[in-house]
């Protein structure tokens, strides 16, 4: 049985950092795992190194797991809270539910339970839009599409329409499965992704 508990040699902070430093928790699939590529090669990784050149006192926690769903996110997020204490939480998910045809109403839901949980914590949250291939016909695409922008809404929480911008359809970017992004396209995750983070930061 998968445990966050387990994912604790996913830290990404230097060991240096002091240990009541603020945590960024990422909370995501495969996407943000570094599936395929080295660890030290990952957007979150990337992300802690700007979080210092910057001069943000924060240690990264990748908690993402290859393959999750939203229900098994939704399942894990307590023990994630309870472990690592985050001040923001990027959540990052719902693309495997989206690949295996599960409902936008289900995967809405568990987005949203998600991100209350994170909130009634305290924790400020980041949500990472997803899009799937279109092959799954527009009507569901469009309704997994909009669970995001739903969520964000409905949530107030921040959010970003497509965390795979100009990496997707783009072969140079990808594994040879053309799913999941390589190492060259980590500096592209971290970019679409900054500005929201940086803002929420800046607004704790």
């Amino acid at each position: 049985m998968r445990s966050i508990f387990a994912l604790c040699c996913l830290f990404l902070a230097s060991a240096v950092q002091a240990a009541d430093s603020p945590t960024v928790l990422i909370f995501g699939d495969s996407l943000s795992a570094g599936y395929g590529i080295d660890t030290d090669q990952s957007w979150g990784a990337l992300l802690q190194q700007r979080l210092e050149d910057q001069g943000y006192e924060h240690r990264v926690v990748n908690a993402s797991i290859s393959g999750e769903t939203t229900e098994g996110g939704a399942t894990q997020i307590g023990s994630a809270i309870e472990t690592f204490a985050p001040e923001l939480i990027i959540l990052e998910l719902g693309g495997n539910d989206g690949l295996r045809g599960f409902p936008p109403a289900r995967i809405k839901a568990n987005l949203s339970a998600i991100a209350e949980r994170a909130t009634a914590s305290g924790a400020s949250v980041v949500l990472l839009g997803i899009r799937i291939p279109t092959n799954y016909g527009p009507r569901y695409t469009q309704a997994f599409e909009a669970v995001y922008a739903d969520v964000a809404s409905e949530l107030g929480i921040a959010w970003i329409e497509f965390f795979m911008e100009g990496i997707a359809l783009n072969d140079d970017l990808l594994l040879e499965d053309r799913i999941h992004p390589n190492a060259a396209a980590q500096p592209i995750l971290l970019d679409n992704a900054w500005p929201v983070i940086q803002a929420t930061l800046d607004g704790k």
